[in-house]
């Protein structure tokens, strides 16, 4: 079971590293424009993402609910 637990501690640390990054990111792609190396991508990304789940309607709200069901 130790291992199990220090799997799952490593889980959740590289989570909230990337959690991080992808904040990070965001602010940069505001801050500085889309100009950036990888910012750009990141930008798209998360608006890609809100405009697939803002089509499907009742579809994209359950799966919203379940990624934050699973984030937490």
């Amino acid at each position: 079971m130790n291992a199990l637990n220090v799997v799952k501690d490593l889980i959740g640390q590289l989570t909230g590293i990337v959690v991080s990054l992808i904040a990070l990111g965001v602010a940069a792609g505001i801050v500085f424009g889309g100009g950036l190396p990888f910012v750009g991508g990141v930008l798209d990304g998360l608006l890609g993402l809100v405009n697939t789940l803002g089509d499907n309607g009742l579809v994209g709200l359950i799966v919203l609910a379940v990624l934050l069901d699973l984030y937490r």
